[in-house]
């Protein structure tokens, strides 16, 4: 059997019961090393687990998923994601490939940033498409999010933003050069993230005048830090505000309010220091239902 077990969001005792058995049961166990991390590392995983763990990066699981599903249909193999196995990200293209070579398989969720996100207040009905913003570089600043966030706002749909992550990258030069050299991790801030914002904004302003903006730097956010572990922190405010704000270790997300409903606005409320909704009603009273 191959197994698909989410990990949860935040350390090693997230797993669910049912997951734990699994891994016990594997003589394979890989972690997937590239779209999201734990608070711990490792080594707490494997301490934790009684179980010790291949990493899994991009390579391996794009190139080189011969290597995970070898003897899965005589063994029993686990491959660990942090969140749930098809939350944030998807790996259908390994659970095809164990359709295609026979190897039955079964997934075991968890929670994940797409539905823990409700704990800031926002309903999670009301969240319209996901998007995801990736770090811009001198001549690769890519602006589609920023409209599939005004198409949310539009229809009064909230917009949960997943910021990137860049593990075990290469520069262009080593990519080229074929040198098997990687940049240091790095991870999007919820501070970054409204920095490109404001930026698009502020460009399409001085282009646009005349035309209105669906998402200014009134619009009320809330930016999440490491949501499920003891420190998770949850701030309301507007997106100028988050542009400062200081949120500490990754991982972040932002999300953008759309049409807020008052039990809503009374949740967001919690976390608001900064009196951001009450500044959006004098400033932007459309995004309030009656």
């Amino acid at each position: 059997m191959l197994y698909f077990i989410g990990l949860g969001l935040g350390d090693a005792a997230d797993i669910t019961v049912k997951g734990l058995r699994a891994v016990k049961l594997c003589s394979r166990v890989y972690l997937e090393a590239y779209t999201s991390v734990l608070t711990v590392g490792k080594e707490a995983l494997e301490q934790f687990y009684g179980k010790q763990l291949i990493l899994a990066d991009r390579d391996m699981v794009e190139q080189g998923a011969d290597q995970i599903l070898k003897d899965a249909d005589k063994e029993d193999v686990a491959f660990l994601v942090v969140g749930d196995p098809f939350g944030a990200t998807t790996h259908s293209d390994l659970v095809l490939r164990a359709v295609h070579a026979g190897i039955p398989y079964k997934i075991i969720h968890n929670a994940s940033i797409m539905n823990a996100v409700g704990c800031c207040g926002l309903q999670l009905y009301n969240f319209g498409e996901t998007v995801s913003l990736c770090f811009w570089t001198e001549t690769w600043k890519p602006e589609s999010f920023y409209d599939k966030i005004c198409k949310n706002r539009r229809a009064g749909l909230h917009t949960l933003c997943l910021l990137d992550i860049k593990v075990k990258e290469q520069s262009v030069e080593n990519m080229m050069r074929g040198r098997k050299v990687f940049e240091p991790p790095r991870f999007m801030t919820v501070s970054q993230a409204a920095d490109q914002l404001m930026q698009i904004i502020q460009r399409r302003r001085r282009e646009e005048p005349d035309t209105p903006l669906d998402v200014t730097e009134e619009t009320v956010c809330v930016g999440v830090a490491r949501l499920g572990a003891d420190d998770q922190q949850i701030v309301t405010a507007t997106l100028g505000q988050l542009g400062s704000c200081d949120l500490g270790e990754p991982l972040h997300s932002l999300l953008l309010t759309g049409c807020l409903h008052p039990l809503e606005v009374d949740m967001l409320r919690v976390n608001d220091k900064t009196n951001a909704l009450q500044s959006l009603k004098t400033v932007d009273s459309s995004t309030f239902t009656s």
